[in-house]
């Protein structure tokens, strides 16, 4: 299991140049192996379909023959109707292989779907085509917004959430969303990241649960289903649960005493007992069908998924606890729901004629209700625990895949401060952002300790100063989420993100861009007096207020973060704010990206360099497009 680190070994040795990632021979292999596994679903589909044509061919022989053979049996007399027996069992059986080859069709066309994204992932093809967790979006927008989701693209097209999630579930996705919005335990991320390395080679279970989850992902109702589950009882009469057995028990005697010696007045009496009970319960036993039913179509399809996590066995401490929570006072979560199947194919069969006619006497519908609320009240509790399960499973399933996909993206190494009040660490080497394409992405360092705790970044509109902030607050994101992160290596202890660098005004609460930016700083320094530690990273601070302001302004709001014990970043192209000299004692260091123009045209090589940015080239981009300045 990966390991905490104590602050004893903050100072880490250089990573020697063999110890380097080569990405281009070690993203073969998933690939290659996506590509062998989607060439034999392909094969396997193009079996099934000569299959389906065989089988529909000889069904539709049969059923010629049985017609034939119907003719000469019913019309004409040739043949007794016996001879009908040998056929129609043959087209029963036929028809039962042909859907067996239906369904394992439709699995091999889910599964190509699987491997098909995967490799799109692998392949930087990814965007638009994933699920964007646009029902988590209005979590990351506004004043009163998440602290970060929305700027550092959590959410939405071409997000980090549509890159990890490979989730068929509502629960899965929300697990998922979670673990990015909220920082984990140091404990329970350890705990993932030993799961995640665990599943990440289990390419079968990621196969059959993808597979099998997408029927679940359209038809599991969470809600409803917990609804049902965890609400009082319908029939709250105890004593039916013996009455009801008693009573039936009365009228096969009072019938039998009425067929042998003619005595009919004690079979009335319980028949009408009976019927009075009933009577008054039919509101409620309607209810119990109905709810019940409709609970099981949503546990039917999580059945599937239960049935094949209950058959794996795991080795890490998670997954193991996954396990257990899929078992029900000594049963297992599937074959729980089977018994409720069970029950269910008892309501359904209120329907028969033969059912009816017994139904009172013998208090049938009664005791399926009594049924059917003992599940309930057995079983009912433990249904939460299985879609928490569910959509656990499913989020380290996601962050496994990535895990696979990008093989030269490590596991961070948690720090420990050697006391509640030590310095927060940040230790990045080539850290890029995961949501640019490999070709594009350039990658660089971060280090704040308590030698650096604030990096001041100066250079020029479009120089990188943004996506360095949005790198290192991803980074940081997926690391407190428990998943691999985009870097070489990444040393930290635990962190809570807090971001201002997508601030907007707002039409509709009537807020300017400086109001907005300056709520959201109050948001972020409230945050840092909590823990876990704070990284800040604050995007053009106080941009919307005059030079003096800005720099006296953006003194004290650094200030007042860096004695709450906060670490953080903050651009700017301002060169003002580079010299804030009371910052500048051991806590301030400054950093530039650099630009140049060449043939009236800028150009940006994105590296974090040392030092104040020593060039402006606005003026000369002015006069080369043909502004007299």
């Amino acid at each position: 299991m990966p390991r905490a680190v104590s602050a004893e070994e903050n100072k880490y040795p250089e990573v020697s140049p063999t110890s380097e990632v080569s990405v281009t021979s070690e993203e073969t292999v998933p690939a290659e192996e996506y590509r062998r596994r989607l060439q034999a679903r392909e094969l396997d589909i193009h079996r099934f379909d000569r299959l389906h044509i065989r089988y529909g061919n000889v069904r539709l022989l049969l059923a010629v023959i049985i017609a034939g053979m119907a003719w000469c049996a019913l019309r004409s007399h040739l043949i007794s109707p016996w001879w009908l027996a040998a056929p129609v069992a043959a087209f029963a059986v036929v028809a039962v292989y042909h859907a067996r080859v239906l369904r394992a069709r439709k699995c091999a066309l889910r599964a190509v779907e699987v491997y098909q994204r995967g490799l799109a992932r692998i392949e930087d093809r990814w965007m638009g085509g994933g699920q964007q967790g646009e029902r988590f979006r209005s979590q990351g927008h506004g004043d009163s917004g998440h602290i970060y989701a929305a700027d550092l693209d959590l959410f939405g097209a071409g997000s980090l959430f549509e890159l990890l999630s490979t989730a068929r579930t509502r629960m899965g996705e929300d697990t998922l969303a979670q673990w990015l919005l909220t920082p984990s335990q140091v404990e329970d991320i350890l705990e993932r990241q030993a799961a995640v390395a665990e599943l990440r080679g289990n390419l079968d279970l990621r196969e059959d649960l993808a597979v099998l989850g997408k029927e679940a992902g359209a038809g599991v109702h969470s809600e409803a289903l917990l609804h049902w589950a965890e609400a009082p009882a319908e029939i709250r009469q105890r004593w039916l649960r013996w009455l009801a057995p008693v009573l039936a028990l009365l009228a096969i005697a009072t019938a039998v005493m009425w067929a042998v010696w003619g005595i009919y007045l004690p079979f009335l009496i319980v028949v009408a007992v009976e019927g009075n009970i009933a009577y008054g319960l039919r509101k409620r036993l309607a209810e119990v069908f109905s709810a019940t039913e409709g609970a099981f179509e949503n546990l039917e399809l999580l059945s599937t998924l239960l049935a094949r996590l209950e058959r794996e066995e795991f080795r890490s401490a998670q997954l193991q606890a996954i396990q257990e929570a899929l078992t029900s006072h000594h049963q297992k979560g599937s074959q729980a729901i089977a018994r409720l199947r069970t029950i269910v194919d008892f309501i359904d069969s209120r329907d028969n004629l033969f059912v009816k006619i017994l139904d009172v006497p013998l208090m049938y519908s009664v005791q399926v209700a009594l049924k059917s609320e003992g599940w309930r009240t057995q079983h009912g509790k433990a249904v939460r625990g299985w879609l928490d399960a569910t959509g656990e499973m499913e989020a380290l399933l996601s962050l496994a895949a990535y895990h696979y996909e990008h093989p030269g993206d490590p596991f961070p190494e948690f720090l420990m401060p050697a006391s509640s009040d030590g310095a927060p660490i940040l230790h990045g080497e080539a850290l890029g952002h995961p949501l640019i394409p490999a070709v594009k992405c350039v990658r660089n360092d971060v280090r704040l300790d308590a030698e650096t705790q604030v990096i001041l970044v100066s250079g020029s509109n479009m120089s990188g100063k943004s996506t360095y902030l949005r790198t290192v607050g991803i980074n940081t994101v997926m690391a407190m989420a428990g998943a691999p992160v985009r870097a070489r290596r990444l040393r930290l202890t635990p962190l809570q993100v807090g971001a201002s660098i997508q601030v907007n005004d707002s039409l509709q609460e009537g807020s300017s861009r400086f109001y907005a930016e300056i709520t959201r700083l109050r948001r972020i320094y409230d945050l840092a007096a909590q823990r876990p530690a704070l990284l800040f990273l604050l995007d053009e601070l106080l941009q919307g207020t005059n030079s003096n302001d800005r720099r006296v302004g953006a003194e004290g709001v650094l200030r007042g973060l860096v004695e709450r014990g906060a670490i953080g970043i903050l651009t700017t192209h301002d060169l003002a704010l580079t010299e804030m000299g009371e910052l500048q004692q051991g806590m301030l260091r400054n950093m530039h990206f650099q630009d140049d123009l060449e043939e009236g045209r800028m150009r940006f090589d994105f590296l974090l360099r040392e030092g104040i940015i020593t060039k402006s080239n606005g003026l000369a981009l002015m006069r080369s497009i043909g502004l007299k300045v």
